[in-house]
């Protein structure tokens, strides 16, 4: 019909963020990351006994934003020089762990939310180097991860962007639905730590996931889905819990160039 145009609204956009140490996967990340590298001569053992135990102290006191700045710092200070290639040469062995990790009902809830047309991406304050290859073998849209500055293939020692933790990755989910148009009212979120309510209030569906103890409280007192995921390799997870972050600044005692006289070998 002449001169008639159409009012159909435009279908508005949605997506599903995942968190992803003890939320799409039963551990942690830093930790897998942190033993390959160990396991290649990366991390020297005193080292990784002492930051295990800080690690530790970090985990049962809960930390605090300034900590886990502190903890940042320290490792972007002496990462400047060092190669990205270095990092993304971990990989083949880091990878098929990862996936090894992905619990059963977090696989088939980013299938769902794929099937219902939904984009899906993980969010984390990981190194998008380990971070993006999981998502891409998940089939998932993509990582939300934190960035570090790189320059002719070498690490700057500076952020690239903000750094996804807290109220960080609320900036980078809002940029993203800015971006691809999401409706965030229509999207879903799913964590374990307090540390993600900023993300978890940011969204329309927020999902408690094997919640610590301040998420367990908050998502009862806002009437949020909680629910259980099963902890395969429930060893693993506790040992991963209790002292991934001490490995993770293991690992990053090897970008910030403490002199042990040690070089890649040659399957680094």
């Amino acid at each position: 019909m002449h001169g008639v145009t159409s009012t159909a609204p435009r279908p508005r956009k949605s997506a599903a963020f995942f968190d992803l140490d003890r939320t799409l996967i039963a551990g942690a990340s830093t930790f897998v990351f942190g033993w390959v590298a160990f396991r290649r001569g990366l991390i020297p053992t005193a080292e990784l006994i002492e930051d295990a135990r800080q690690a530790m102290v970090f985990r049962t006191t809960g930390g605090s934003d300034d900590q886990s700045d502190s903890v940042r710092d320290r490792i972007l200070s002496g990462v400047a020089g060092k190669a990205q290639a270095d990092a993304l040469a971990l990989n083949d062995e880091i990878l098929p762990k990862l996936l090894d990790l992905v619990r059963p009902e977090t696989r088939r809830s980013v299938e769902k939310h794929r099937d219902a047309g939904r984009d899906t991406w993980i969010v984390s304050a990981s190194p998008i180097e380990i971070v993006q290859p999981l998502a891409e073998a998940l089939g998932m849209t993509g990582a939300i991860a934190t960035e570090s500055e790189v320059q002719d293939g070498l690490y700057t020692g500076r952020l690239a962007k903000e750094f996804v933790y807290g109220e960080g990755k609320v900036e980078r989910i809002r940029d993203l639905a800015a971006e691809r148009d999401y409706d965030l009212r229509l999207c879903w979120a799913y964590s374990d730590s307090k540390s993600d309510l900023p993300m978890l209030r940011l969204v329309g569906h927020p999902v408690a996931v094997n919640p610590d103890k301040e998420l367990r409280r908050e998502a009862r007192r806002e009437n949020w889905p909680i629910v259980h995921f099963s902890q395969r390799t429930k060893r693993g997870v506790t040992i991963g819990t209790s002292i991934a972050g001490g490995i993770a600044l293991a690992t990053g005692t090897y970008f910030l160039g403490r002199k042990h006289g040690m070089q890649l070998g040659p399957d680094a």
